[in-house]
């Protein structure tokens, strides 16, 4: 057609190339009309808008709380994590809020059924809600355990740990023994059900309670048994008693990840609020402290911590552990950060606004530290208040209760018995203060006026409301100085506030003048620790609320420091005299006590001591009535003792209290210039009454070594020691120097050389059939036989000066991890019994020596006496043997968990007849 035919027609030519774009847009016009029309031909602009902006703007949040109850939030789509953690806080009404977090999975399981850590996360508070959201539900869980109970200042935030910790028990994370397990799970008996009463508790009354993994009917008896016992607790008191006992686990507060170590063993690292503990198969092998932890890091899968070097080191220790993925191992970095920030400092670093050029990560912890929120607490007026507490769930045996959800989360049950007004519903204790689980009766050692223990023990069983000892909680600074804290301002409470003395005198040098009058059962409310014995200043170390200590202005604080007591000066005072001070003022005729304090003096009392801040809480026991097993012999009621203690948990109270070093023994000899490079370690000194000295050596005569002698009463038999640190490379000599003139022929050495990346003892004997020669004495090696875990090995001595010739016999336990215990009990006996039978007919004295000579030296120390005391027919106190360990060598059985082991393993050889009085000594 041409160009006139198409202007005739009324059609317009269009040039080609324009006629490929006109039919595409005339394709997306009409598939924009079929799309948005419908049948009407109708398009709502409004509501268009209106719906797009209710898919940006809005955004659904559930959250789980630790009783099982529900709650959606909505919160703006661009809201960041803070906002929905502040929303869930306020929900709870929760003040002690910085222990706590919300944590989600990738795959959008709940937390229990995800054993792979590699999937778990915890809300980032600066990041947005939806790029972390995944199922859309979160759930609300501790985050950072505290270390002591006696640190919560809010019932309710105790109540949630308890949750936590409850959870964790039934969910197999915390794993403890069957004893503790019924322990533990009576104290929930008692939250939940009140006192035992045998018209309403009958047999099988918690066959349909949930309480521990695998609870039998034999486990059921026994927690109803130790129910009984806690007559007079209320539900705050019962679940306070409950999280004493579980911060004494290996498992407690730990975030466990898979790793493997450099021979490729499969290995599990805890991050806890101590520092970085090493498990295999469940048992603490190493713990690593954060005051002993300099850098941290990590690249790809492999995770990297490196340690401070030690005095006799000049190399610095770099331990490298392989990890599953990169995201494990980035994983495991960011929860160290936290733990280390939230628990070692003041306050959080800040992040710098100028970012270098790096490729690493720039993640920092960002929230309050726990310095901050107890500091915070201290000075915060206490919120009376009312919650509902969750029952535990029911074992399905025929019908269950329904569970009904209430307002705000709070879970209750259908009644199915009388609900007595104290089981759960409960006023916060700001208007009254707990009943202590240890009760009332003679004052304790550590008393400020009014904690007390008592026990009445009649046959096998105990009969008391006290069945936790008091504990001595430690104070300790949170920043990574050793510096101790002194503040010169003190805030005041509001003095519209009831009080129960004057307001207070404020001194100069930040000290405070404040008067206190007891209350009608003649308590002041407060304890105190430290003294000259145990090398610390006078600190309060706990105060009950609702208490004159608590009510005074301003409030006594744990970590305060006493100066003077009724203008006497307590500096240099043995702990016992302070007491008697207090104890004097409440006898007194008008019964005030006048304190000068230092407030917030927070001291570490570990400050200078490594090895020791690296260990759990201290862990013993000693009866303190030896006449309640009245128609038993000594021995069996010693044995009796031990084992209630070891039930109950009272081994760790009084170990807290025994003074690591004697306070009238020095040790100058060890301090001087010429002798400090020959201490292992800085802070290991030998009393200068008891240390070895050596006669021919060209170095002088010191050696980091003390004479332990232990005599078994009744028996004419001395155990003779020398208690000494594993040699150093250049103390070998000396070493042998030492054996030689000593006369003695047996060796025995608790410690492998290396253990986890570090020296621990250098190898001072030479190779089988080898020869090692030292400037006067030769050491040759004739025999060498490994035994499992054992090695034995014999030497011939030989005084090159003289030509004396001496057969030395050398015995090495090597299943004794540094900072852990041996897993085997049993194996541990046999190896001491072996010890016993190569020392028979010794009178000179046996060399034993671990790393640094105290902790392991220690323990097999006390297990041989402990075994020649059971065949002499003579009572175990492991207490006195530790003190006339310690009257010889400073700190010998050096943490809690060692005197824990040794304790059980003297407890099953006397249960198990290893050891029982030799027809000699019988009656």
């Amino acid at each position: 057609m041409t160009s006139e035919e198409c202007r005739w027609s009324g059609r317009e030519v269009v040039p080609r190339r324009w006629l490929t774009r006109f039919r595409f847009s005339e394709m997306i016009e009409s598939v924009s009309r079929r799309a948005l029309s419908g049948s009407s031909g109708s398009y709502h602009v409004r509501g268009a808008e209106l719906a797009r902006d209710r898919r940006l703007k809005s955004l659904s949040a559930t959250v789980v709380f630790l009783d099982d109850t529900q709650h959606t939030f909505q919160l703006d789509k661009r809201a960041k994590g803070q906002v929905l953690l502040d929303m869930v806080y306020q929900h709870l009404e929760l003040i002690e809020k910085d222990y706590f977090g919300l944590q989600y999975t990738d795959n959008g399981a709940t937390p229990s059924a995800c054993p792979n850590p590699d999937i778990m996360r915890w809300l980032d508070p600066a990041k947005p809600v939806k790029k972390q959201i995944r199922s859309g539900q979160f759930f609300f869980r501790v985050k950072f355990y505290v270390s002591d109970p006696s640190k919560l200042q809010e019932e309710y935030t105790r109540y949630q740990f308890y949750l936590q910790i409850r959870r964790d028990i039934l969910q197999g994370r915390l794993q403890l023994p069957p004893s503790t397990a019924c322990l533990i799970a009576s104290y929930t008996v008692q939250s939940e059900l009140g006192d035992y009463h045998p018209e309403e508790h009958g047999p099988g009354y918690l066959s349909r309670l949930q309480l521990i993994p695998g609870q039998t009917e034999d486990m059921e008896k026994k927690i109803a048994e130790l129910h009984k016992l806690h007559k007079g607790q209320l539900p705050a008191d019962a679940e306070y008693n409950f999280l004493d006992h579980a911060k004494r686990l290996d498992m407690y507060g730990v975030e466990l990840h898979k790793a493997r170590d450099s021979t490729n063993k499969e290995i599990q690292l805890g991050v806890t609020s101590i520092g970085l503990v090493v498990f295999q198969n469940n048992i603490r092998i190493n713990v690593f402290s954060w005051s002993k932890i300099v850098k941290i890091s990590f690249k790809r899968k492999q995770f990297f911590i490196q340690l401070r070097r030690e005095q006799s080191e000049n190399y610095d220790t770099l331990l490298g552990f392989n990890m599953q993925t990169y995201r494990s191992s980035k994983n495991l970095w960011k929860a160290c950060v936290e733990h280390h920030t939230f628990f070692r400092l003041h306050s959080p670093k800040m992040r710098s606004r100028r970012f270098p050029l790096t490729l690493s990560s720039r993640f920092t912890y960002s929230g309050r530290t726990e310095f901050q929120t107890v500091e915070d607490g201290k000075h915060r007026a206490r919120v009376e208040r009312t919650f509902i507490r969750s029952p535990s769930k029911r074992l399905v045996h025929g019908v269950t209760s329904v569970p009904i959800v209430e307002d705000k989360g709070k879970l209750s049950l259908q009644p199915g018995r009388p609900v007595r007004p104290y089981d759960n519903k409960v006023q916060s204790l700001g208007s009254r203060e707990p009943r202590q689980a240890w009760g009332e009766g003679n004052p304790s050692d550590d008393e400020g006026g009014f904690l007390s223990l008592r026990e009445e023990i009649t046959g096998t069983h105990m009969q008391s409301g006290a069945f936790s000892p008091l504990l001595g909680s430690r104070v300790l600074s949170y920043a990574d100085d050793d510096t101790a804290i002194e503040r010169n301002i003190y805030d005041l409470p509001d003095y519209s506030e009831p009080t129960s003395s004057p307001a207070p005198q404020i001194l100069e040098d930040g000290l405070v003048n404040i008067r206190l009058t007891p209350d009608e059962q003649g308590r002041f409310g407060f304890n105190v620790k430290g003294g000259l014995d145990l090398e610390m200043p006078i600190l309060v170390s706990r105060v009950a609320p609702n208490t004159p200590a608590d009510r005074c202005y301003p409030k006594l604080n744990e970590g305060d420091q006493v100066v003077c007591i009724n203008g006497i000066d307590v500096n240099g005072m043995l702990h016992e005299h302070v007491v008697n001070l207090i104890r004097q003022s409440r006898d007194s005729g008008t019964g005030e006590l006048t304190l000068t304090v230092r407030p917030n003096a927070l001291y570490n009392a570990l400050a200078g001591n490594d090895e020791a801040s690296e260990e759990e809480p201290p862990y013993r026991y000693v009866p303190d009535v030896p006449h309640a097993t009245v128609g038993l012999d000594a021995l069996a009621q010693s044995m009796l003792l031990l084992a209630d203690g070891l039930a109950s948990g009272a081994l760790i109270a009084q170990y807290e209290q025994l003074y690591r070093k004697n306070p009238e023994l020095v040790a100058l000899e060890s301090k001087k210039p010429e002798n400090q490079n020959k201490n292992r370690y800085r802070d290991i000194s030998p009393y200068d009454v008891t240390r070895v000295i050596l006669m021919g050596s060209i170095n002088g005569d010191y050696i980091n070594a003390n004479y332990v002698n232990m005599e078994i009463p009744g028996s004419g038999i001395i155990n003779r020691y020398i208690a000494t640190q594993g040699p150093l490379s250049s103390t070998v000599a000396d070493f042998w120097q030492m054996v030689l003139e000593a006369g003695s022929t047996l060796v025995v050495m608790l410690t492998t050389l290396v253990e986890r990346g570090r020296a621990k003892c250098h190898q001072y004997w030479p190779a089988f059939n080898e020869t090692l020669t030292l400037r006067n004495l030769t050491l040759t090696s004739t025999a060498e036989n490994i035994e499992d875990t054992f090695v034995f090995r014999e030497f011939i001595l030989r005084d090159i000066n003289t030509g004396e010739e001496r057969d030395i016999t050398h015995m090495q336990y090597c299943a004794w991890p540094d900072h852990g215990v041996p897993s085997d009990w049993r194996q541990f006996t046999t190896f001491t019994e072996r010890v016993r039978a190569a020392r028979t007919g010794m009178v000179e004295p046996a060399v034993v020596h671990c790393s640094a000579g105290i902790g392991r030296t220690g323990v097999l120390v006390l297990m041989e006496t402990a075994l020649c005391l059971m065949e002499a027919n003579q009572p175990v106190y492991p207490l006195d043997i530790v003190r006339s360990m310690r009257d010889q060598r400073a700190m010998m059985i050096q943490n809690a968990s060692q005197y824990r082991f040794v304790c059980e393993a003297v407890h099953k050889a006397y249960t198990e007849g290893i050891a029982k009085p030799l027809p000699e000594f019988s009656r």
